[in-house]
């Protein structure tokens, strides 16, 4: 169970890449920090490297502790057990980064998009963060400065028009902006907001992404952690409010 005044997160989609490295240095922020994936053995394998770090280290005091919870955000009763399995942990939750998404091999063309395709990329990328939020809003409504973060893309953008690249993934990233405006809307009290971390060196993102991990996942941690309460339903990037 978490102490009363450590903060507790929980990240989606977070045994590798992205969603790994915002476990990681929320940890560092002091968090008890939830480590959402639905592979167990692979999301347990990936707590259990946080805390070796932090063992080994030699710093346990000022650092927070990593907890694997097993969740299938393609799943609802996936997602119920693990909001049922969370609230035997901790009595409250203070940050929800929704990171869990996928961008499939045949993502490639408007034209060609079957509707397989789009469903599997929207039911992981829009409906499972919608899901999720509403699975952990009760825990949310404990915290006194309760925040959900939802990682977007630059893909998922309207302003300018789109390049015809992932149609899927960018489509369902514009879809998972609209669910933030619409939590943000119900939620007064809450932050709400999108971010895009940028192109990121990771198994999606590839190894020519000018970005590294660490660079990709500072901006989601800031508005999980740092970032004033009255910033919400808002887009941002490297801690700028960009267009939608």
């Amino acid at each position: 169970m978490a102490t009363r005044r450590q903060r507790v997160a929980l990240v989606t989609g977070a045994n590798k890449g992205i969603g790994f490295e915002v476990v990681r240095q929320l940890r560092r922020e002091g968090f008890h920090v939830f480590l959402g994936a639905r592979n167990q053995e692979a999301g347990k394998a990936a707590a259990e490297k946080l805390n070796q770090e932090t063992r080994n280290a030699g710093k346990d005091e000022g650092h927070g502790t990593v907890s694997f919870l097993c969740v299938d955000v393609t799943d609802p009763d996936s997602i119920r057990a693990a909001a049922e399995d969370f609230g035997k942990q901790s009595d409250r939750l203070d940050a929800l980064v929704n990171n869990a998404g996928i961008l499939r091999d045949d993502d490639k063309n408007i034209l060609t998009t079957t509707p397989e395709i789009f469903e599997t990329t929207l039911r992981t990328n829009t409906l499972g963060a919608l899901l999720v939020s509403q699975a952990f809003v009760p825990f949310l409504t404990k915290s006194d400065a309760p925040r959900i973060v939802n990682v977007s893309s630059g893909g998922g953008q309207l302003t300018d028009g789109a390049d015809g690249w992932a149609p899927a993934y960018c489509i369902s990233k514009t879809a998972l902006n609209g669910v933030t405006v619409q939590l943000a809307a119900a939620l007064p009290k809450f932050a709400v907001n999108s971010v895009c971390p940028g192109w990121v060196r990771t198994d999606m993102g590839g190894s020519n992404a000018t970005r590294s991990v660490a660079e990709g996942a500072s901006g989601i941690v800031w508005l999980a952690s740092e970032a004033q309460q009255k910033e919400t339903a808002k887009f941002w990037r490297d801690r700028r409010v960009i267009p939608w």
